[in-house]
C-alpha cells in the first residue's frame, strides 16, 4: 500500500474532477468521502468530448471497457461554413488511440460514481458547506469535518479556492453567450461539426442512442448569467442563427428545450494548494468551451494530484509537484481555447482567407490538425516516465 493508505480524504464537489479524484484516492487505499451540494446525481450538461489525453486517465483507472460501451467513437472534426452549409475541410480522428469519444455527461458521471462507490468511496448529497478553515477543517451540515486531506473540486465559485487565494479575481464577461441542448432522434455521422459564421458558431456531435449535442455561441453585448441551468426560449437561439444555411437551421428548429449561459473568462488560480488542501478542475482553472478540454483537464488534474501525493514523502512536496506539473499545461490549453473563439467567428475577407487556408491544409497536410494539437492529445499523465517526485 502507498502512504495514502487509510488516510481520510474529503472532496467537495461530485463532478467529473471530484469523482475521478475520489476513485484514484480510493484505489490508493485512502478513505474518501465526497460532499456534493446537489441532492442526487442528475442528468445535466448534455454532451462532452473525451479526447485521448483524458481517455488515458479513464483507462488507467480501469474504466476503459465500460467507457467504450458508453461513448461514440469520433471519426473526424469538420469545420463547416454555417451560411452555406458546405464543409470547409475534414480532419481525420479515426486513428487516435485511445479513441476520441463523445459522451453524455451523465453517462460519464455515472460511470465514475459507480466505480468510486465500488472502491469504497462514501457520498454525502445535499451537503451545504458553510465554512472552510485554513487548517483544512470545514463545516458541512453544521458538523465540523477534519480530514487528513481536503480537495476542492467545487467549481467556478470554489470556497476552497477563495480560502487559498484570500480573494478570487473577478471574472469578466467575454461578450459571448452560449446555448446548450440535445436534439433527440436525429441521425448523424460520428463527426464533430463546427458551423462557423460571422460573430457566432455552433458545434454539433452525436451521442449514444440517437441524440445530437448542440452548443451554440453568439457574440453580443447583452449579459447572461454563468451556469448551465438558465432556461431560455428555443426561438431566441433560432433567431440568432436565422441567416444560416438550411441544414443547420433544420437542426436548431428541432430543439424543444435549451439552456443559456454567459461566457466569462476566469484567471487560472495562482495558488492551488496549502498544507493538506488543494483544488482541481474548474476550481483551479475555469475553461471556455472552445477546445473541448474542461472535462479532460479535470481528469488529468485528479490523476496527477493523487499520483504526486503517492510519489512524495510529504503532502507539501506532493502538492507542490502537482501544481508545477499542471499550471502551465492548463494555461496553454485555456489560451488555445480562447484563440479558437476568435477563429470561429471571422467575417468577410478574413473568413474567406481562413476557410481557403483550411481547405488547402485539409488537402495537402491532412494530419496538420492533429499535429498542431499533439501537445494536447498525445500527453499522457499516466506514464511511469511522467516524473512526479520532487527534485
Amino acid at each position: 500500500m502507498t502512504r495514502l493508505a487509510d488516510r481520510t480524504v474529503a472532496i467537495i464537489g461530485g463532478g467529473i474532477g471530484g469523482l475521478t479524484a475520489a476513485l484514484a484516492f480510493a484505489q490508493a487505499g485512502a478513505r474518501v468521502t465526497v460532499f456534493e451540494q446537489a441532492p442526487a446525481l442528475t442528468e445535466v450538461g448534455a454532451g462532452l468530448q473525451i479526447t485521448p489525453n483524458g481517455a488515458r486517465v479513464l483507462d488507467a483507472l480501469g474504466l476503459s471497457q465500460k467507457a467504450s460501451a458508453m461513448g461514440v467513437v469520433a471519426r473526424a472534426v469538420q469545420p463547416t461554413d454555417a451560411l452555406s452549409g458546405r464543409a470547409v475541410t475534414r480532419f481525420d480522428l479515426s486513428r487516435q488511440a485511445p479513441p476520441y469519444r463523445f459522451f453524455y455527461r451523465y453517462d460519464l458521471v455515472s460511470l465514475l460514481y459507480d466505480a468510486a462507490g465500488s472502491a469504497g468511496v462514501s457520498f454525502v448529497f445535499g451537503a451545504k458547506i458553510s465554512e472552510v478553515m485554513q487548517d483544512g477543517r470545514f463545516v458541512a451540515e453544521e458538523k465540523t469535518q477534519t480530514p487528513d486531506l481536503l480537495i476542492g473540486a467545487d467549481g467556478l465559485h470554489s470556497s476552497v479556492r477563495l480560502l487559498l487565494s484570500n480573494a478570487i479575481d473577478a471574472p469578466f464577461f467575454t461578450g459571448q453567450v452560449a446555448w446548450r441542448a440535445v436534439v433527440p432522434d436525429i441521425a448523424a455521422e460520428p463527426v464533430a461539426k463546427i458551423w462557423m459564421a460571422p460573430g457566432k458558431h455552433v458545434v454539433t456531435y452525436p451521442l449514444r442512442g440517437s441524440g445530437l449535442n448542440v452548443v451554440a455561441v453568439q457574440e453580443r453585448s447583452a449579459w447572461a448569467a454563468e451556469g448551465w441551468n438558465h432556461a431560455d426560449d428555443p426561438a431566441n437561439l433560432q433567431d440568432a442563427f436565422a441567416d444560416c444555411g438550411r441544414d443547420l437551421k433544420k437542426i436548431l428548429q428541432r430543439i424543444e428545450t435549451v439552456n443559456l449561459w454567459g461566457l466569462f473568462r476566469h484567471p487560472v488560480a495562482t495558488t492551488w494548494y496549502h498544507d493538506s488542501m488543494a483544488i482541481l478542475g474548474d476550481a483551479a482553472h475555469p475553461t471556455l468551451p472552445f477546445l473541448a478540454q474542461g472535462a479532460n483537464l479535470a481528469l488529468e488534474d485528479a490523476y496527477v494530484l493523487v499520483a504526486a501525493l503517492k510519489a512524495n514523502q510529504t503532502d507539501a512536496a506532493g502538492l507542490a509537484v502537482y501544481q508545477a506539473k499542471r499550471r502551465n499545461r492548463v494555461t496553454r490549453a485555456i489560451n488555445a481555447a480562447n484563440a479558437n473563439a476568435r477563429n470561429y467567428h471571422l467575417s468577410g475577407v478574413k473568413a474567406q482567407v481562413a476557410h481557403a487556408g483550411l481547405r488547402v491544409l485539409g488537402r495537402v497536410a491532412p494530419d496538420a490538425f492533429l499535429n498542431r494539437l499533439s501537445w494536447l492529445y498525445d500527453h499522457d499523465v499516466t506514464k511511469d516516465t511522467y516524473q512526479l517526485a520532487a527534485v
